[in-house]
């Protein structure tokens, strides 16, 4: 391994991640640099849980898909252990899908069918939050040395900063959006009802209540036909 160029690679990768401008772009950058950078890893993804539900974000191929959707229906295997915030270890890694498996016994065989030689599992995290974990597939077996783990741990320690600022931007541009929308379908009730600022804003609250629908898509139904009518 050339740890050299190695850095002059993360270093690189580090400021593409800053420039990209949304959250799905910068999670595709994270999986294509896996597969260009970390030796032997031939498809990369990441695997978000919500409970017990899986969420494949950014898959470079259908395989690693199929691989998140096993592990959900199995409650098994290293990423999705990875990706639970009550499990300690931080990086998994299954250098043979041929021999024998020593833990995720129902994984490891399902796996093998599906093409998988070898994988790896790191937990992308910060100081202040876990965010799922980063997949990394190999159609061989054996690919996935020391040097590899060392690889994914150093590229997933840079992704989990980028994904962490990345959806902060975007959960910051929908709330601005979100109080533009609810201040606009404000403004057309306060004028066809003749209302208050603080009567409009209730009118929209009591309906979003009402109909259990989120204030956001109350207000834009209010902004799109200028009714609160369903």
């Amino acid at each position: 391994m050339d740890w050299r160029n190695f850095a002059q690679q993360m270093a690189s990768m580090a400021r593409d991640l800053l420039a990209e401008h949304t959250l799905d772009s910068t999670l595709k950058r994270i999986s294509r640099k896996a597969v260009e950078l970390v030796d032997g890893c031939d498809a990369s993804g990441i695997l978000v849980l919500r409970g017990d539900r899986v969420s494949s974000l950014a898959p470079t191929s259908q395989l690693v898909v199929d691989s998140d959707r096993l592990q959900e229906s199995l409650r098994e295997g290293p990423c999705f252990d990875a990706a639970r915030p009550d499990r300690a270890e931080r990086v998994f890694r299954i250098p043979d899908f041929t021999a024998d498996p020593e833990r995720w016994t129902s994984f490891v065989p399902r796996c093998r069918e599906l093409g998988v030689g070898s994988m790896m599992g790191f937990l992308l995290y910060t100081r202040e939050e876990e965010l799922g974990a980063l997949n990394m597939y190999s159609y061989k077996p054996g690919m996935f040395t020391e040097d590899s783990e060392t690889a994914g741990w150093l590229l997933a320690s840079h992704a989990a900063v980028a994904f962490s600022t990345a959806r902060t931007d975007a959960q910051l541009q929908d709330a601005i959006a979100t109080r533009h929308l609810i201040g606009e379908a404000m403004g057309i009730l306060m004028g066809r009802h003749h209302v208050t600022e603080d009567q409009a804003f209730d009118i929209l609250r009591t309906q979003s209540q009402r109909t259990n629908t989120k204030l956001r898509e109350v207000a834009r139904r209010v902004c799109e036909t200028g009714t609160l009518d369903q």
